[in-house]
């Protein structure tokens, strides 16, 4: 279940040791609590630190789980050892490669960055050996009874199932975005959430990053008026998984007469799903079943595992699900957007069961008191907006971007809220730094997790936020999959306007299988 190395491995996130709690009660069973004051000033006690599994620990969970190394990492879950095996098992070699690239580095800031993740990289392979491994999380959340906290990094068709498992032992869960796979999870787990009152997180980490709440400031303090129109995008699917492709077939199955002379779109897609072949064996190291989990059941192929799985209909969400927690949350969060009231998905072509190579979504979102409504485009594979003139000869962020458009001027930043600027420069220069309203994080997205898991800190991305996010985010996978534009009613979760489109809210899971 491991999610990709090439989803944007931020191994630079820093790590901080914190004081957190006051010392506990030593346990029985014939060891010893350490004492925080026994150990000096800026250590943490074992008393004082969360037992945490990863589920999906091959790629992002990876990531998160470096960030989260001075907890107790003390088990692993993963359908797929062999892949997750060796990507765990790079560990060393990788902290050898950056200790030697330390001296090399430009400024204090990058040194500093790269030592952080030194430490917390070489906090995570001293773990690795000692974490009890398991392939399928049922069996590990009925065993691991010391467990206090869960991440969560498989493909998005599993994010819903683990999570609510969790929750309902009172776990404390972190889930990578997006949130979910449909919209009636993101609703059950939120409901589910706010019940227990464990701390949840999703891992969209540019929303605790101190440009993000900069970005909200220079909105809320007024520095572009009144935002009416806001255009999103990104580069996704382009170099990092493949897109409108056919299901692999076995090549008789695509071989008709007269075919060899055809080249047509039809033909083209037969010849390629013959190309890539059906019938393969399951490599021994993979438990596809748990693999395929809640979603229907499909023949393995590589094409879709390691990482591929994003693109396929059955397991992921395309980029909207990948990068929409990145992107549609500064303008949900700044603009207090809550439901869309109209979606409207175009793209090219698309097969069913792979996303296509290209989307554009109009949302509608209503007025919310004074405010006025706001149009909210999203475009990805490689489609940009118009280039506003005030930027010049310099040319959008091919990779990534947000533009709010104003009636006193317009807003930029790039991926996971970076560098928020206004525009036309004059503006940013006289306007100056706005006041600020929201705390920064002084850990990592991760860590703040853990804080509110402690009781030291508020959540960044609750699921009580993330999963309107995530919603929000789906309701452009409803409208792709309908093949026209929606009418939505979010306070009854429903589509109005084509009653059997309501049906790509939600999904029947597979016998044995339950949310």
């Amino acid at each position: 279940m491991s999610d990709s190395v090439r989803t944007d491995d931020r191994t630079g996130h820093r790590v901080r040791r914190r004081d957190f709690l006051k010392t506990t009660a030593a346990a029985a069973a014939g060891f010893t609590i350490v004492p925080r004051h026994v150990l000096g000033a800026g250590m943490t006690a074992p008393s004082d630190r969360l037992n945490i599994a990863g589920i999906g620990v091959g790629g992002m969970g990876r990531v998160n789980l470096t960030a989260l190394s001075t907890e107790n990492i003390v088990a692993l879950c993963d359908v797929d050892w062999d892949y997750a095996g060796r990507t765990l098992a790079r560990l060393p070699a990788e902290i050898q490669e950056r200790e030697g690239q330390v001296k090399s580095l430009g400024s204090d800031a990058d040194r500093k960055e790269m030592l952080e993740w030194i430490e917390s990289t070489r906090r995570l392979a001293d773990q690795v050996p000692r974490a009890k491994r398991y392939t399928d999380y049922r069996e590990m959340l009925d065993k691991q009874k010391d467990l206090d906290a869960v991440m969560v990094a498989t493909p998005d068709h599993m994010h819903a199932a683990i999570a609510l498992a969790a929750i309902d032992l009172g776990k404390h869960v972190y889930v990578q975005k997006p949130l979910t796979w449909s919209v009636e999870e993101a609703r059950k787990l939120a409901q589910k959430a706010a019940a227990s009152k464990v701390a949840t997180q999703m891992g969209n980490q540019g929303h605790s990053s101190d440009d993000a709440r900069l970005l909200n400031e220079y909105i809320w303090a007024g520095a572009i008026g009144d935002v009416h129109e806001v255009h999103v995008w990104t580069d996704r699917p382009l170099g990092y998984w493949p897109q409108a492709v056919p299901r692999p077939e076995p090549a008789t199955a695509a071989a008709t007469p007269g075919d060899e002379t055809r080249w047509d779109a039809e033909a083209l897609s037969a010849k390629l799903a013959a190309a890539m072949g059906g019938g393969l064996r399951v490599p021994d190291t993979l438990a596809w079943d748990l693999f395929l989990g809640v979603a229907p059941y499909v023949p393995y192929h590589p094409v879709y595992h390691p990482f591929n799985w994003r693109g396929w209909v059955d397991w992921g969400v395309g980029p909207l699900g990948d990068m929409g927690a990145h992107l549609i949350d500064h303008a949900m969060w700044a603009l207090d957007l809550g439901y869309p009231t109209s979606i409207e998905t175009v793209s090219t072509p698309f097969n069913k069961v792979s996303y296509p190579a290209a989307t554009v979504v109009y949302f509608e979102f209503p007025a919310r008191a004074s405010r006025p409504p706001v149009r909210l485009t999203w475009y990805d594979g490689g489609l940009l907006p118009k280039k506003p003139e005030e930027i010049g000869n310099e040319e959008l962020d091919k990779t990534g971007g947000v533009l709010f458009i104003g009636t006193k001027g317009k807003l930029l930043c790039r991926t996971l809220g970076a560098n928020p600027r206004l525009l036309p420069k004059t503006l940013h220069d006289s306007f100056g730094l706005p006041p600020q309203k929201l705390p920064r994080i002084a850990t990592s997205h991760e860590m703040n997790w853990v804080e509110a898991a402690k009781g030291t800190a508020e959540a960044s991305c609750p699921f009580d936020y993330a999963a309107r996010l995530t919603e929000v985010m789906l309701l452009g996978i409803v409208s792709l999959r309908a093949g026209r534009r929606i009418e939505y009613d979010g306070a009854n979760m429903r589509v109005t306007n084509i009653a059997w489109a309501n049906q790509f809210l939600s999904r029947e899971y597979r016998p044995g299988w339950s949310m």
